[in-house]
């Protein structure tokens, strides 16, 4: 059975790129569109476009409260936190978007709720309203993207300073850049609106992506005993076991965390997501380029 497999994989191995290579395609393409439609490559929340937040404490029906609100209000985000062990909700936020940030917009929000509720709104006693400026927040936005863009700068430097051959290089690269665009990808299918949180959950996954792709790297690479596909499936062993450990450590979190944690949900959602594509970029895009390398250079 093994060496059926083993002559099927020598066989088949470079077929195997036609997934990945597909769904690279579709991502740039999907992107090309998005950004042309949008002016962007995300659906950003109030926290990077600006915008009014509420939370109301105590129990509200969130199906009357978001046709009443989304009649009145153009953008409207609602989302509830709840009791981690008996489920019970605790409290509603409400993003609203807003061209800028001031006492008018608060107030006028806050009237649109009090006559819905049917009760005053007091700050610091049964609710809470903060704003955030659209300048500062586009500030912000373009920071975060600066930050990715030197981390995966640095990083490319770094992994070129330890392999010092450019296409293995290249490969544990691309997988990182491969994970980020699929994942962004399918977080806009989605419709997410990411917030700060999203931005920072890439650069978290750069980190995961550039793990298992230097082990991978270096096992075929640096190492000599045995044969290519013995490196490959000792490093297989190794990497899928730290991918899936924490990807279930993810998901679990994601499950303890949905109902009461906006912000952790959607970093360990954007993970979840990209350690997915990482299995696929690093057992199947590197593994067969490195391969491939390795028999053209004997």
């Amino acid at each position: 059975m093994k060496e059926q497999t083993e002559k099927w994989y020598n066989k088949n191995y470079k077929l195997l790129l036609i997934i990945p290579v597909a769904l690279l395609l579709f991502s740039l393409i999907y992107m090309a569109i998005f950004y042309s439609n949008n002016q962007d490559l995300i659906y950003k929340d109030i926290s990077l476009t600006g915008g009014t937040s509420v939370t109301i404490f105590g129990k509200i029906n969130l199906f009357d409260l978001e046709q009443t609100l989304s009649e009145k209000l153009e953008e409207v985000n609602i989302r509830e936190i709840s009791n981690l062990i008996t489920r019970e909700q605790k409290a509603v936020i409400i993003e609203i978007k807003t061209e800028g940030c001031n006492e008018l917009d608060v107030k006028q929000t806050k009237k649109i709720l009090e006559d819905y509720l049917g009760y005053e709104l007091v700050e610091g006693d049964n609710a809470s309203f903060e704003c955030t400026g659209s300048s500062l927040s586009e500030s912000f936005y373009k920071q975060l993207l600066v930050a990715i863009l030197f981390a995966f700068f640095f990083m490319a430097i770094v992994v070129f300073i330890i392999f010092r051959t450019f296409v293995p290089s290249m490969t544990v690269i691309l997988s990182a850049f491969a994970d980020i665009l699929m994942a962004l990808t399918l977080v806009n299918i989605f419709g997410m609106k990411m917030s700060s949180a999203g931005i920072i959950a890439l650069l978290m996954l750069i980190g995961y992506s550039v793990d298992t792709n230097i082990l991978l790297t270096t096992r075929l690479l640096k190492r000599h005993e045995g044969t290519v596909n013995q490196r490959i499936f000792g490093a297989f062993k190794t990497g899928i076991t730290m991918t899936l450990t924490s990807l279930l450590a993810i998901v679990i979190a994601l499950l303890v965390v949905k109902s009461f944690s906006p912000i952790l949900t959607q970093i360990f959602t954007i993970l979840s997501i990209g350690l997915c594509f990482d299995i696929l970029n690093t057992w199947v895009t590197n593994t067969s380029i490195l391969k491939w390398y390795m028999e053209k250079k004997k």
